[in-house]
């Protein structure tokens, strides 16, 4: 098959959870067909990413968001509030990629299209006309959910008033425009269900997050000090929200009973809210070019996520290199764990702190979690097998390609 990627940032290198679910998936697709990518840089620079993604695509189709005065965008706002689209998706569009887009598809007669995101979704209007080509919308989180989940943590009445506007619009358009694709995909059950319930009509396939589980072996007992490590994308407010209330409101829980506990914030892009947070026994990293060494040096993960949608591949990493974890329902919503059986969840500061002490402590406790939780991973998140699962959706939507038998 000959099948195009049409994504909002260049997935390489893999260093946020959206680049890496793109990332393993297109790379294991291109292994049995033709694969094609088009995609934005937000910085000239990661242009050395395109080098790398031609090792393995027959295409690489680029360009770079530019940023605009605010003025420029009103007759473009205008007319997106004419044809009830959400404003905020006017600022995610590219000219210069459409027309890219477009002349790509005129001159290669791809077989399947998919789209990465549904704030990318408004491209499938710059596709020319088929009588055969499907589309395929992958969700990797519901945004009208998410925006949902965000406005109830957010204090800044002015972003406040942002979100609000941008979640009723995408509470109506995302889940109708979605209609005009041949199957939508969803990153979990939960995710599905949402979709679903928004619109009946949609049909909705799982495809997981997931891991290389052959990369991410476990690591063993590694260093004595009983630090703890969170990693997430910190310019993703969720995130900082979630590093400020853990260490607000957890972390002082936690050193009332054992005071040499340390905590590492890794992640790109921290905000001065979670910059602050650094001291004795917080560490802020920002970007590190591997996170391996930072889970062999703790003890413990966290997922203190208030807010959020999709499913975290950090827990999976976590579960694979052999890290208990502590997480929020939220924090974990997806993903098939069992609470006490590969993970422990907690949701007031005071059982996250009893649970995180509990695993500090406890090694028995934690070998019997680190051995299920890798045993799931192995068995039901290895990207390899998440990869012949959307192949095999391909094979399903097109079989009528083929004609009768």
């Amino acid at each position: 098959m000959r099948i195009l990627f049409i994504t909002e940032t260049i997935p390489y290198p893999p260093i946020s959870g959206n680049k890496i679910r793109t990332y393993n998936l297109l790379r294991r697709i291109a292994r049995r067909h033709e694969v094609w990518l088009a995609t934005l840089l937000d910085k000239p620079d990661e242009v050395r990413g395109v080098s790398h993604m031609e090792e393995f695509c027959c295409g690489v189709e680029v360009a770079v968001r530019r940023l605009r005065r605010p003025l420029a965008h009103v007759p473009g706002l205008f007319r997106y509030a004419v044809a009830g689209k959400p404003l905020e998706l006017k600022f995610e569009h590219c000219e210069e990629l459409a027309h890219r887009i477009r002349d790509l598809a005129h001159a290669v007669d791809f077989d399947i299209v998919q789209i990465e995101h549904s704030s990318t979704a408004l491209y499938l209007e710059t596709l020319p006309p088929s009588s055969h080509r499907k589309h395929i919308l992958d969700f990797h989180n519901v945004v009208f959910d998410q925006l949902d989940r965000l406005f109830r943590i957010e204090r800044r009445p002015v972003t406040k008033a942002r979100v609000a506007i941008h979640r009723a619009m995408m509470r109506r358009w995302e889940p109708h425009y979605a209609e005009r694709f041949d199957r939508c995909i969803a990153v979990s059950d939960v995710d599905r269900q949402l979709l679903i319930r928004a619109n009946p009509r949609l049909q909705v396939d799982v495809v997981p997050n997931g891991v290389d589980s052959q990369i991410y072996r476990p690591l063993g007992d590694g260093n004595t000090s009983p630090d703890l490590l969170f990693i997430g994308t910190m310019s993703y407010s969720p995130c900082a929200d979630a590093a400020v209330y853990f260490c607000r409101e957890v972390l002082p829980r936690i050193w009332r009973a054992m005071d040499n506990v340390e905590l590492w914030i890794v992640g790109r892009d921290p905000p001065p809210e979670v910059m602050r947070l650094s001291g004795d026994r917080v560490h802020v990293t920002g970007r590190v070019a591997d996170v391996v060494p930072y889970y062999a040096r703790t003890k413990v993960c966290v997922v203190p996520l208030r807010a959020g949608g999709g499913t975290r591949l950090k827990i999976l990493e976590a579960m694979a290199l052999g890290r208990p974890v502590v997480s929020t329902t939220m924090g974990c919503e997806g993903l098939d764990v069992v609470n006490g059986r590969h993970i422990l969840i907690a949701d007031s500061p005071e059982t996250l702190a009893e649970m995180t002490l509990r695993l500090l402590t406890d090694r028995a406790l934690c070998r019997r979690l680190t051995t299920n939780a890798r045993e799931l991973v192995v068995t039901h998140y290895d990207w390899d097998l998440i990869a012949n699962r959307l192949m095999q959706i391909y094979d399903d939507i097109t079989k009528s390609l083929d004609g009768p038998l």
